[in-house]
C-alpha cells in the first residue's frame, strides 16, 4: 500500500499548515501544503489526493467572520471537485479555522455532500473574548475513520467563534445520527457548559461532528498541537509515551486513506 496524499489547503492568514503537514508526514502520508488561489485556478488538481486538511489561522483575516470567504469559495468555485471528492469516499479534515470553513461551506451538516444554506455556524465564545486554554473531550461517536475508542483526550484550543450552535432540531439530527463526535467534559468526564471546561459555551458541549458519512470531521481544538507527549504542560506528570492524544486522528485518517491509493 502506497502513501496516501494529504492536501493541506492553506489560504492568506491560515498559521497551522506546516504542523498539520508534519504531523501527517509523521502519521505516514505524503503532505503538500497548497495555497487555495493554486487550487482555484487547476481544480481537478484535487483528484490526485485522498485527503483534505484545512488547517487553524485566521484566513483572510477573518474580517467577515471566521472563515466565511475561504467558505465561499470551496462552495461556488470547488463545489462540483469536493463533491466528486467525497464521492470516491476520500476524507475531509477541518481544526479550528477549518472547522469554520467546513461548517460556513455546508460540508458537515448537510444531507448530501453541501448543505445550502448551512444550518449550523460558530459563534462568538460566551465569555466574548479569544480564548487559548487546554481542554479535555469525550469522543462520543465512532461515525468517522478519523477517531477510535471512546475515550477522553486532552487538546487546546485558540479561537474566539467556537461556539457551536444550531437550532434545537438540527442538535436533535446530529445527536440521533451520530455525529457528534467531540464533547467538552468536565473533570469527572462528563459533559459540560460550565467554562473554562467548555472554553466557549458550545450547545451540547459539541467541539467537534462529522458528516452524516462520517467522511468529513471538524473540530475547534487542535489536535496537531498535542501529538508529542512532551506537548501536554502537564507532561511531566503522565505516563511516558511518545505520542500525545493528537496523533492518532491522523494515524487513524492515514490507515483509511491509505486504502484508497491505487
Amino acid at each position: 500500500m502506497s502513501n496516501p496524499r494529504v492536501l493541506v489547503l492553506r489560504a492568506a492568514g491560515t498559521n497551522c499548515e506546516r504542523e498539520t503537514a508534519w504531523t501527517f508526514e509523521q502519521a505516514g502520508a505524503t503532505p503538500e501544503i497548497l495555497h487555495v488561489n493554486e487550487l482555484l485556478a487547476a481544480p481537478q488538481r484535487l483528484r490526485e489526493y485522498q485527503l483534505l486538511a484545512i488547517p487553524g489561522g485566521f484566513s483572510y483575516g477573518d474580517d467577515m467572520g471566521s472563515g466565511v470567504v475561504f467558505a465561499n469559495q470551496l462552495r461556488t468555485k470547488l463545489r462540483p471537485e469536493i463533491e466528486r471528492f467525497l464521492e470516491d469516499g476520500k476524507l475531509a479534515l477541518g481544526i479550528c479555522n477549518g472547522f469554520q470553513v467546513l461548517l460556513r461551506a455546508g460540508l458537515l451538516t448537510g444531507r448530501d455532500a453541501f448543505d445550502d444554506p448551512p444550518r449550523a455556524t460558530l459563534a462568538f465564545n460566551l465569555i466574548g473574548r479569544y480564548n487559548d486554554l487546554w481542554v479535555d473531550l469525550r469522543i462520543v461517536s465512532e461515525k468517522t475513520p478519523f477517531v477510535s475508542g471512546r475515550k477522553i483526550v486532552s487538546f487546546p484550543v485558540a479561537h474566539a467563534e467556537g461556539r457551536f450552535t444550531a437550532p434545537p432540531e438540527v442538535l436533535d439530527e446530529l445527536e440521533a445520527d451520530q455525529q457528534i463526535v467531540f464533547q467538552y467534559v468536565d473533570q469527572s468526564g462528563r459533559p459540560t457548559q460550565q467554562y473554562p471546561f467548555n472554553p466557549n459555551g458550545a450547545e451540547r458541549a459539541i467541539a467537534g461532528i462529522c458528516s452524516k458519512s462520517g467522511q468529513v470531521l471538524g473540530l475547534m481544538p487542535h489536535p496537531e498541537r498535542n501529538v508529542r507527549h512532551f506537548h501536554h504542560p502537564d507532561w511531566k506528570r503522565l505516563p511516558r509515551q511518545q505520542w500525545g492524544d493528537g496523533f492518532a486522528l491522523f494515524q487513524n485518517a492515514v490507515a483509511r486513506a491509505g486504502q484508497l491509493v491505487s
